[in-house]
């Protein structure tokens, strides 16, 4: 069904449920392969190519973090590639769908509502109107939420 998957990561713990939905669904369409993406979006991140700027702490912190979630999933036996990025997430993520060559993209939500989305913003919703790549959104929830 799915060949290439997209999966970004925020790198919080809204990153849970995507990366395990993601693990059963790769699976079950006998061996997708996987790409993991992270946008960082600090000055250094957005200007990095432009400027010609070493890699942020931050942005060495959440390389670090996309390889270890990849480590996960090539434990399940998933081809997974990781890319970092900077800049905007809403045209990252839909621009590296393209590029990717991905079917799916599969992303974690905050379940925000109404105002919540006009005020915050929502880059799930910023994805699914820039891409044509069918965007697959999952419930994610936070560690604190979790614990009783």
């Amino acid at each position: 069904m799915y060949k290439r998957i997209l999966v970004p990561l925020e790198h919080t713990d809204y990153d849970d449920a995507v990366v395990a939905h993601v693990r059963l669904l790769a699976l079950h369409c006998g061996g997708s392969s996987v790409v993991l993406i992270h946008v960082a979006d600090g000055w250094a991140a957005r200007n990095q190519h432009q400027l010609v700027l070493r890699e942020s702490d931050e942005m060495k912190r959440d390389r670090a973090y996309i390889e270890a979630r990849a480590d996960e999933l090539a434990s399940a036996g998933i081809a997974v590639e990781c890319v970092l990025a900077g800049g905007d997430p809403g045209t990252e993520i839909a621009e590296a769908a393209e590029r990717e060559n991905c079917d799916l993209v599969a992303m974690s939500t905050h379940g925000h509502t109404g105002v919540q989305d006009l005020l915050l913003g929502s880059v799930a919703n910023q994805v699914r109107h820039r891409t044509t790549v069918p965007v697959l959104m999952v419930r994610g929830t936070s560690r604190r939420a979790r614990t009783p």
